[in-house]
């Protein structure tokens, strides 16, 4: 019965036999040549436990198989969501990563997107409030309207207002607290001639301007409502624009890294790690800053992401960064 559910078949069967074996040796040892009553209790009773463990065993199997094809198709539907991010750009370096908090998970609540378009390179990277198939529809509608309205649409507050509709849409289906449902998100802009980046930022953590050793947040000038809440807050969409000199990176990262806390309770603090040489590669910078955070605490309590661009001067030669979203226990 315990190899039912841990062995294959073959070795079930296998362990039935040598337990039936074992029985009828211990009948010979007592001198009992022809079987006892008690004897052929025992015997049968290995018998029919054998016969059960068989069953059992293919029960497992069926639902062992069933959880794999689970598996795959969930897997495939979080790549079609939140695919592989490109690794060059109009000559800019990119990468992403992804930690979810649960293990064996690929993806969560938080994504990213980046779109070259014919007004430059455009990028989101949000966080969903809550989990589940609320959380998994609001990550496909934002990520979808993105796509659509990063290609067609020429400045940056009518993307924002896009996306906004769709995710009001989405919410108007639903009975039960609506206002429960936003995306915290920064929508980027990088200018066609690689110097400005506009931005965004929707109740989102700052990003951060990682160049020749110093860090610079990003912080907006005025403070907005998440996605999803915009009817509360009028159609205007803030917009900051800030400089971006060759051989910076602009770094992008969701909650789940700054609200990271160690044993003692202190929450992560991603600015040290990235303050000091680092080389202009947008992979070796989020590397340097997920090693920080998984020194400060060992277990991920939200999922984490990541997002990061480097303006890479003219001329240099560097390593292209791995950009494939990574899973663990992100």
């Amino acid at each position: 019965m315990i190899a039912a559910p841990m062995l294959s078949l073959a070795w079930t069967i296998a362990s039935g036999a040598a337990a039936y074996l074992v029985g009828w040796l211990l009948s010979l040892r007592e001198g009992h040549v022809l079987f006892s009553p008690s004897d052929f209790i025992s015997l049968a009773s290995i018998a029919v436990l054998t016969v059960v463990a068989v069953f059992l065993n293919r029960m497992f199997a069926r639902e062992r198989e069933q959880l794999r094809t689970s598996r795959q198709v969930a897997e495939a539907v979080q790549r079609a969501m939140l695919p592989a991010v490109p690794g060059r750009v109009r000559g800019l370096a990119v990468a992403a990563r992804y930690r979810a908090a649960q293990e064996e998970a690929l993806i969560g609540g938080d994504l990213y997107a980046v779109h070259d378009t014919p007004y430059g390179l455009r990028m989101v990277i949000g966080d969903v409030r809550g989990k589940g198939m609320q959380a998994v529809t609001l990550v496909n509608t934002l990520l979808g309207s993105f796509h659509a309205a990063a290609l067609q649409l020429p400045d940056l507050p009518a993307i924002v207002r896009g996306v906004e509709v769709q995710l009001q849409d989405v919410k108007s289906h639903r009975d039960d607290a609506p206002y429960e449902d936003f995306v915290t998100a920064v929508v980027v802009e990088i200018s066609p001639d690689q110097s400005v980046l506009r931005m965004a930022n929707r109740g989102h953590p700052a990003p951060l301007l990682v160049h020749e050793g110093e860090v610079t947040v990003l912080e907006p000038q005025e403070p907005s409502l998440p996605l999803g809440l915009g009817d509360l807050a009028g159609p205007e969409v803030p917009v900051d624009e800030f400089e971006w000199p060759p051989g910076a990176t602009l770094v992008m990262f969701t909650d789940g890294i700054i609200e990271a806390r160690d044993r003692n309770g202190v929450f992560f603090d991603p600015v040290p790690p990235l303050t000091g040489p680092l080389p202009p590669d947008p992979g070796a910078v989020l590397d340097a800053m997920l090693a920080a955070l998984f020194r400060h605490t060992r277990e991920l309590g939200d999922d984490a992401a990541a997002l990061a661009v480097t303006h890479v001067p003219v001329g240099s030669v560097g390593r292209d960064p791995s950009v494939a979203p990574q899973a663990g226990g992100s």
